[in-house]
Order: structure tokens, then sequence, then C-alpha cells
């Protein structure tokens, strides 16, 4: 039996997006020995890594979006990933971005961030988007506030607890100019 996913790949001005490869579980691994980790789960012994890494691509069988696997175009070197998560139990339907530590400061996950939420506004209709954001990362409150989104209240997570929920512009607001203070 084979399992065919249509995984769209996107390109941005320094970074591909793309699917996921088994080739990725040893940067996910790596990373998520880490209390880098601790904001999406981790840290986690390599077992459970692997298991969320299928996660992440089991997604795109069952909803049709995902994460993408972030790749630097000059290098091609893994920089973390990005993408479309809406897991059952989840709020809602989510923007959401993990940068390995040595892509972080760079800009890279708002440029990927922008471009997975264009996807979805523009791809595949979506009229709302948000990113739950523990209230401890303040390296991703910054890129919520840099594409635009606002802080709209604390969720309590089943499974993470208190997370802050950030709104983004919707596809309307980003027409009329909504993003010109962010530019």
């Amino acid at each position: 039996m084979t399992l065919a996913l249509d995984i769209p790949r996107l390109e941005t001005e320094r970074l591909i997006l793309r699917e996921h490869s088994e080739s990725d579980f040893a940067h996910e691994r790596d990373f998520f020995a880490t209390d880098a980790s601790r904001f999406v789960g981790g840290p986690l012994p390599a077992h459970r890594a692997w298991r969320a890494l299928a996660m992440m691509v089991g997604h795109w069988a069952f909803r049709g979006y995902g994460f993408w696997a972030l790749e630097d175009k000059a290098t091609g070197t893994y920089q973390g990933r990005v993408g479309l998560w809406f897991p059952e139990g989840w709020a809602e339907r989510e923007i959401a971005w993990t940068l390995m530590p040595h892509a972080e400061g760079k800009g890279y996950a708002t440029e990927a961030a922008l471009a997975a939420r264009a996807h979805a506004y523009d791809v595949l209709g979506w009229d709302t988007a948000i990113s739950q954001i523990d209230p401890k990362n303040e390296p991703s409150r910054a890129v919520a506030r840099r594409l635009g989104a606002s802080l709209e209240r604390i969720y309590h997570d089943p499974e993470y607890g208190p997370v802050e929920i950030w709104r983004h512009l919707a596809p309307a607001d980003l027409e009329n100019g909504g993003m010109e203070a962010y530019a």
C-alpha cells in the first residue's frame, strides 16, 4: 500500500517550505532532547520525538494541511517547521512555528509564517487563524506581533495548561492595508 500526500512546496526569499522527510528526524530528535523544546511539549526521548514528527506528517493525511519543514535555500540546512495545525481538541485552526536553536533570531519564523498564512487564506479559504503561545515564550509572542496578530485571550488547553490565543488579521483586513504597521 502506498500513501501519497499532496504537500505543496512553498518558497520565500530565503526558505523552502517542503514536506518532512525521515532525514529531518535527527534534527527534531536533537531539538526535543533539549530544554529549547519546552514550549512545544518537550523535552522528549527519541522515540517520542519520532512519533511527534510522524504525527505532523499524518496531520496532512487527515486535514489536508499541516507543518512544512523549513530548509534554507542557500545551504539546504533544516531550520525548523512552520505550519497550519488543528489536531483534535485544539482551540481553533492555528498558524504555528518552531525553529531549531541555530535558526532563531534571523526572521525565519516570520517569513515562513507569512507564507503559511497566505496559503491558509488564499488556497484553503480560511477566514481567520490563531496562534497558541505559551505566555513565557517571548520570542514567539514577538513573531505573532510582527505578523500583526493581537493577544485575544487566555485559553486553558487540556494538555498544555494556560496558553495565549493570538488572533491573526483576517484576509479582508490584510487586503485593506492592515499589515502596513508591521511591514
